[in-house]
């Protein structure tokens, strides 16, 4: 029964591509509309087919994950892009359609991040060995969307474009005091220290981060301009002439949506600036895909503009500037795995070869949705007063601008 099922439902969703589909006893089946290039799966039992028809989004991965659903020549990257381009609420049948509005329902108790459950899923993700992230990311530990100024840009070169491009969005000027919620490996925190003149505040609510930032300041000679507490933010006392925060809002949670942009405005002098910096969607809300709730992500969120718009609105801030990052991510993900793919076996002797599937998996699906679905990066550029930034975008992209980029980059 679920076999059937399960096909019946694949053709719904199913319309473009070429994927073939091996299961357990031995039969294939033929989905989407033939074109572009063939994809080759194989359901290894039939456990997987009874769970990819209770929870697909959730089976999926831990298919993949767990060795029950391999692909020939393991084009993860064409299988996902397919399932991403055919996906839309149309496709789902009603059983799907019932387990999305309960998500939803569910989706302020997921968000609900105090303070401790905060820390907790931080430390799921961030407190993982720090050879792993040496692995994929760039010399600086980036952990967020790069800006591909230039199509031929490096990861390395991309990471620093969106560090002086945020910076801009900042109007430094030395000597001022700045907070870096969401601080990672310090990177961001020392940058702006060293190439502007300011006084830096990193926040992380992991250790393993902590530990790294404050070895990199020291090591840069930079203890006196940048300091890193393990801190939540709103534990933090002001003011501050300007907050940045990137790929930290993700974490938030729905429900404090309100807390953390009246934190952010009472932290800001009354000339204050800040700039929040995260993946958003191009669509209306929906609940976190369950997998990367699971797995990667405990408690993380995606908003969409329609749910940070109005908060910022009642946190009595001025929206200077919004600005939405398209297929950045995307190259900047495909950076990373290709990083990732070529040093597996370290990564597979730090964990195991299941983690590595894992960490693939994540990698690609995050991928394929920023290429072929509705995410984004949004950039909020924030102030307590009407002046607090230029009237214009000139500032951000004259030729000074464009060369301040090229030399970074040297």
């Amino acid at each position: 029964m679920f076999q059937f099922i399960l096909i019946k439902n694949l053709r719904r969703l199913i319309r473009e591509g070429n994927l073939i589909l091996h299961l357990p006893d031995h039969q294939f089946v033929s989905l989407g509309d033939g074109r572009g290039q063939k994809v080759i799966v194989r359901l290894t039992n039939r456990r997987i087919i009874r769970r990819l028809v209770l929870n697909p989004e959730l089976a999926l991965g831990e298919g993949y994950t767990n060795g029950e659903i391999t692909i020939r020549d393991d084009n993860l990257h064409g299988l996902l892009e397919i399932v991403v381009r055919n996906y839309t609420d149309q496709s789902l049948d009603w059983w799907a359609q019932g387990r999305k509005l309960i998500r939803g329902a569910r989706q302020r108790f997921d968000q609900n991040n105090i303070v401790s459950i905060a820390r907790r899923n931080v430390a799921h993700h961030y407190d993982l060995s720090g050879e792993l992230y040496d692995l994929f990311l760039d010399e600086d530990r980036q952990y967020s969307c790069a800006y591909f100024a230039f199509p031929d840009s490096t990861l390395e070169e991309a990471q620093i474009y969106k560090k002086s491009h945020i910076a801009a969005k900042l109007l430094l000027q030395p000597g001022q005091r700045v907070l870096d919620i969401g601080c990672g490996w310090g990177g961001m925190a020392l940058s702006l220290a060293r190439e502007y003149g300011v006084q830096v505040l990193g926040i992380t609510l992991s250790q393993e981060q902590l530990n790294v930032a404050t070895a990199r300041a020291r090591a840069a000679g930079l203890s006196d301009q940048v300091e890193f507490r393990l801190c939540d933010y709103r534990d933090v006392s002001g003011p501050f002439d300007r907050v940045v925060s990137i790929g930290m809002f993700e974490h938030v949670g729905e429900p404090h949506y309100d807390t953390y942009f009246k934190k952010v405005r009472d932290l800001l002098t009354p000339d204050g600036v800040a700039l929040i910096h995260t993946i958003g969607r191009c669509a209306p809300p929906a609940a976190t895909n369950p997998w990367i709730s699971k797995y990667i992500f405990p408690g993380g969120y995606v908003p969409s503009m329609s749910e940070v718009l109005p908060v910022i609105e009642n946190a009595d801030l001025w929206l200077d500037d919004v600005e939405v990052w398209r297929l950045h991510y995307a190259t900047t993900l495909r950076h990373w795995f290709d990083r990732f793919q070529s040093n597996s076996d370290k990564a597979a002797a730090i964990y195991d070869d299941r983690f590595v599937r894992m960490w693939r998996f994540y990698l690609v699906a995050s991928e394929q949705t920023f290429r072929f679905g509705k995410q984004v990066v949004f950039q909020f550029q924030l102030s307590r007063a009407q002046d607090a930034v230029p009237l214009t975008r000139d500032y951000l992209y004259n030729k000074m601008q464009l060369t301040q980029l090229s030399k970074a980059a040297e």
